[in-house]
C-alpha cells in the first residue's frame, strides 16, 4: 500500500471531470488537483510553451508534494508534453489521449469515427498519431470547437447558442458518417446531451475523462513486475487537494458549479517568471524549477 497521493493537472477546469471520475472509482485515494488558470486557456497556446507549463507543474507535484503518479488530465497539455513528462518523470504518467482512443477503436463498427477537441489539440495531430498507430486500421475525422469551452464554464450547456455553434462545428463529423466520437477535451462531457443531440442517437460518445479514469485505477491495482500496484489502503477516508495558479475565488466557483459543492477550498499556487524552458532534447531548466507557494 502507498499513501502518497495522485496528482494531476489541467490549463483549468475541464480536468474536474477527470478528478470526479477518478474520486468515482477509487475513493480511498489522496489526489491533488492543479488548475493552472493563472496561464490559462492553453488551447491557442505553442506546443512548446505548453510544454514548458507541464513540466514545470508536473516537477512541483513530484518535488513538493510527492506524488506517486500524474494524470495530465488536459488533452491540450497531453498533445504537447506526455512523452517528454515520461522520458524525465520518476514516476508513472497517464495522459488522457491514448484511454480515448482505445476505447473508441473497441466502440466502433462501421471503423470511421471523429474526435472533437480544443484548436491546439487538433492541430498538434496527437489524436491522429494514436490512432494511426492502432494495429486496426481506422478512419478519423478530426474538428476543432473553439468556444465550447467558454460556454461550459458560463453553465450554458443547453442554450440555443451552444446548440447552434455545435450544429456548425459538428456538421463536417457528423456528415462524414461517423458512428463513434470521443470528446477530445475534458470540459465536453459537460456538453455531451447537446452533442448527442446534433450528432444523433446513433452515434456512441466517448469520454477520455471515463477512460483515463479506468487506466489509472488499473495501474494503481496492477501487480504485475514493471507495474505500479501501489493502491491506497481501503481503511483511510480519501481527499481531494485543489490548487490555481489565477485567482482562486473564480477557480471555486466555475469549479464548484462543474464538479459539485464538495469541491472545497482553492489555495493558490505561484509561479515563478519566466516558466521553465526546454532545450532541443526536451530537457528541463532546472532554474525554472516552481518556488510555488499555497495559501
Amino acid at each position: 500500500m502507498d499513501s502518497r497521493p495522485i496528482g494531476m493537472f489541467d490549463s483549468g477546469f475541464g480536468g474536474l471531470t477527470v478528478a470526479r471520475a477518478l474520486i468515482d472509482l477509487a475513493p480511498h485515494e489522496e489526489f491533488v488537483y492543479v488548475g493552472d488558470t493563472g496561464r490559462y486557456p492553453y488551447g491557442p497556446r505553442d506546443l512548446g510553451e505548453v510544454r514548458a507549463f507541464a513540466l514545470q507543474i508536473a516537477r512541483w507535484l513530484i518535488d513538493d508534494v510527492d506524488v506517486k503518479l500524474v494524470v495530465v488530465a488536459c488533452n491540450t497539455a497531453s498533445a504537447a508534453a506526455l512523452d517528454t513528462l515520461r522520458a524525465l518523470l520518476p514516476v508513472p504518467v497517464v495522459g488522457v489521449i491514448d484511454p480515448g482512443v482505445r476505447a473508441v477503436a473497441k466502440a466502433t463498427r462501421n471503423r470511421r469515427v471523429g474526435v472533437v477537441g480544443t484548436v491546439g489539440t487538433i492541430r498538434s495531430g496527437a489524436y491522429q498519431r494514436a490512432m494511426g498507430a492502432l494495429p486496426v486500421p481506422i478512419e478519423l475525422v478530426a474538428a476543432s470547437c473553439p468556444g465550447f469551452v467558454e460556454f461550459v464554464e458560463r453553465g450554458e450547456t443547453r442554450s440555443d447558442q451552444v446548440t447552434v455553434l455545435a450544429e456548425r462545428l459538428l456538421a463536417p463529423v457528423r456528415d462524414a458518417g461517423v458512428d463513434t466520437l470521443l470528446l477530445g477535451c475534458t470540459h465536453y462531457p459537460f456538453l455531451a446531451r447537446t452533442i448527442a443531440d446534433v450528432m444523433g442517437r446513433d452515434v456512441v460518445l466517448v469520454s477520455s475523462a471515463d477512460e483515463t479514469a479506468f487506466e489509472v485505477r488499473a495501474i494503481l491495482g496492477d501487480t504485475e513486475p514493471g507495474r505500479l500496484g501501489v493502491a491506497r489502503g481501503a481503511d483511510k477516508p480519501g481527499s481531494l487537494q485543489v490548487y490555481s495558479s489565477g485567482d482562486v475565488e473564480w477557480f471555486r466557483t466555475v469549479g464548484s458549479r462543474l464538479f459539485g459543492e464538495e469541491l472545497g477550498e482553492v489555495q493558490r499556487l505561484v509561479w515563478p517568471d519566466p516558466p521553465p524552458v526546454s532545450d532541443a532534447t526536451g530537457s528541463p531548466d532546472r532554474d525554472g524549477r516552481p518556488g510555488a507557494a499555497s495559501g
